[in-house]
């Protein structure tokens, strides 16, 4: 469905100053719909600027958006039918063209940032003279390099020119690329790329009262010469930054340093002429068109997920946590901050009781020093938070979830003792993160309240909630999962009850792989370095130290025993490392790292042969493919889309993968393996 137009409309204001024209943006919705610029966007400014400057008596133009919002920057639904250098180059030329219209006005024009002001709509802001931003608005930044692009209808440009490359790295680079970081109006402010910070109430009139100021010639803005002689130690800092997120995998982020290096001794012109180019080569790229489809995944598909019953969800006003390690101290963080309410967290002894607490007391704290809730706060909510060993404190409670030792016959009779003692409405929730959640309910007295919950570590960070639905999960548990994964701000994709379920499967198919491989010749450092050039977040073997050998190998033995023998073949070396008590294969040796030596001594090698990184990139990417072809086949999940998202929301795959189908199926691998795409499926 197209994007509503956005509309820049004219009004005028006779002040004592003179007359003032008012250019609004709005597309005539709500804040839900935000302002974005399109090619008829682009054509209402022109004749809206026409108009103002057939005007003769204006003395300043004031430039804002619609009720919190500014603008969103460009219509990104048209980004996948642009297939050309020379359409890209155009859509850049154009906005500059037309923004430039902006800048040349001969008299003072100010930009009122009076909420979300995002890639072209923070760059429209950077024409105007001036520049004020309200103290309430929310997502402010340049989001191009976290989809594929650079800021390029003249953000790289002009935030290097106003306040300096070490800045605008900071706001085009390291922002975009660390989880797509925004910053808020104070930040703007503080940064110099705005003028005055103004109240939300009376933001505008502010604005409007600064514009008459400065025509007045009361008010001055003094703005510090950018510093540029840093630059060279700013570009090298930025590079190192850049390998290590996208390992050389992503052109946008190296393309928009390029750039902010070239306009520290270029001028306008040729900054400008740059990001045309830099658009015309970028917005073809595969890595933009994954991106743009991993960006609608998260924020449009991932609100409408498939199989989320049409009941309506049980009121959860109690959670039990059944566990206090580090998992279950985790989620009971998250519920408590999340929720607001009581939370009982059950182990078998005082002192690991004791230490669960004592870790989300500790969150809390963390929250206090970076400013995100009051020591009031912290106290409040440390309170709700009580550590027993009697399931008699279990009573009351709505919910229940368990997140004990990865053993079948332990978790079966937890649920077994909870029952006696909640109500049969109470849900009880399993984070396994492998094992059979059918089976793990099959001697309760309600099995139809029992539903896989499945949390990926960190679970601050990480938001995909895996939500398994037995044969006998009814409608109403169901829908009070997905209705609970929503309220702690988590995305939960329904996933059938099968071994490992899905992101575990295709990551421990990819470790088994990995291992093979070393078996056969190839060095660890060689694996890690092959895949990281992928652009994953975490080389194979770093992600595995993070997980645990012992957590890994047993989702490695519930899927070689339930599911494939062939297929997830349990390794000797990897029971030997299991077995010692290792919990890496890598130890730090200054400020590198290398193999253990135990573990190169107990490893032992079933050939020499000898891997390029293309081929061993080829081997652990064609199985993945059969993997999830598979799994499609089997019904695990509803659609490639539910594969993409789960990977790039519960392992962090970055997106200008766009996950892992539209990866396999863009660079040839589905259908060299498959003779078909994943997309259409």
């Amino acid at each position: 469905m197209a994007e509503p137009v956005t509309q820049f409309l004219v009004n005028y204001y006779n002040s004592p100053v003179g007359k003032l024209a008012i250019l609004t943006m709005d597309n005539g919705h709500d804040y839900k719909k935000p302002n974005v610029f399109s090619e008829k966007a682009l054509e209402s400014l022109n004749a809206a600027l026409d108009k103002i400057e057939a005007e003769k008596d204006v003395k300043g133009l004031i430039l804002t958006g619609k009720p919190y919002i500014f603008a969103a920057g460009a219509d990104l639904t048209q980004v996948p039918f642009v297939t050309t250098f020379e359409q890209g180059y155009t859509i850049g030329k154009a906005g500059h063209d037309t923004f430039k219209r902006l800048m040349n006005l001969p008299y003072p024009t100010v930009a009122a940032i009076n909420g979300v002001a995002l890639g072209g709509g923070l760059e429209i802001a950077l024409y105007c003279k001036y520049r004020t931003v309200a103290r309430s608005a929310q997502a402010i930044g340049f989001p191009e390099c976290f989809i594929g692009l650079v800021p390029g209808w003249g953000g790289c440009t002009l935030t290097t020119k106003l306040v300096g490359p070490e800045k605008a790295v900071e706001l085009i680079i390291y922002n975009a690329l660390n989880q797509n970081r925004m910053i808020k109006g104070p930040q703007l402010y503080e940064m110099g790329l705005a003028d005055r910070l103004f109240d939300g109430a009376e933001f505008f009139d502010e604005s409007l009262m600064f514009l008459q100021n400065i025509i007045a010639g009361t008010e001055k803005v003094d703005r510090p010469e950018p510093k540029t002689s840093n630059v060279k130690t700013v570009v090298r800092k930025a590079k190192e930054f850049i390998d290590n997120k996208v390992h050389g995998a992503a052109p946008a982020p190296y393309r928009a340093l390029e750039i902010i290096e070239g306009v520290c001794s270029n001028d306008i012109e040729w900054g400008f002429e740059e990001e045309n180019k830099a658009l015309g080569e970028l917005i073809k790229s595969r890595q933009c068109k994954c991106s743009i489809y991993a960006f609608d995944l998260v924020n449009r598909y991932a609100k409408k997920v498939k199989g989320v019953p049409d009941e309506k969800p049980l009121s959860i006003k109690k959670v039990g946590i059944i566990g206090a390690g580090l998992m279950a101290s985790q989620l009971a963080h998250l519920f408590i901050y999340r929720l607001g309410v009581p939370v009982v967290m059950k182990d078998i002894k005082q002192e690991f009781v004791d230490k669960g607490c004592a870790y989300v007391a500790s969150e809390f704290q963390k929250m206090v020093q970076k400013g995100h809730i009051n020591e009031a706060k912290a106290r409040y909510l440390t309170s709700l938070l009580k550590g027993t060993l009697d399931y008699a404190d279990f009573q009351d409670c709505d919910f229940v979830i368990e997140a004990v030792f990865e053993d079948l016959n332990v978790k079966k009779q937890v649920f077994g003792e909870v029952e006696e003692v909640v109500s049969p409405e109470c849900i009880l929730a399993t984070n396994t993160s492998s094992l059979s959640v059918t089976r793990m309910s099959e001697n309760l007295k309600h099995p139809e309240r029992v539903v896989g919950f499945h949390f990926f570590n960190p679970v601050a960070i990480l938001p995909l909630i895996e939500v398994i639905r037995t044969p006998n999960t009814n409608d109403v548990t169901l829908a009070t999962a997905f209705d609970l994964a929503k309220k702690l701000k988590k995305t939960g994709i329904l996933v059938k009850d099968s071994p490992a379920f899905l992101v575990n499967r295709l990551l421990t198919k990819m470790m088994v792989d990995c291992l093979e491989i070393v078996d056969n010749g190839a060095t660890f450092e060689q694996v890690d370095r092959a895949l990281l050039s992928l652009g994953l977040p975490m080389a194979p073997f770093d992600l595995l130290a993070l997980v645990g050998p012992a957590v890994a190998y047993h989702v490695n033995e519930t899927l070689h025993y339930n599911l494939s023998p062939e297929r997830f073949p349990l390794n000797e070396n990897f029971k030997r490392m299991v077995d010692a008590g290792k919990r890496s294969i890598y130890v730090q040796s200054g400020k590198t790292k290398k193999v253990d030596p135990e573990i190169e001594k107990m490893w032992v090698r079933k050939a020499d042969n000898e891997y390029l990184d293309e081929e061993i990139r080829d081997i652990v990417l064609e199985n993945l493919a059969r993997e999830i072809d598979l799994i499609l086949r089997e019904k695990v999940v509803h659609s490639s889309r539910d594969i993409d998202l789960a990977m790039i929301m519960g392992a962090g795959w970055p997106f200008f993968m766009g996950g892992i189908t539209m990866y396999l199926d863009m660079a040839g691998i589905t259908p060299r393996v498959l003779q078909k795409v994943f997309f259409s499926i």
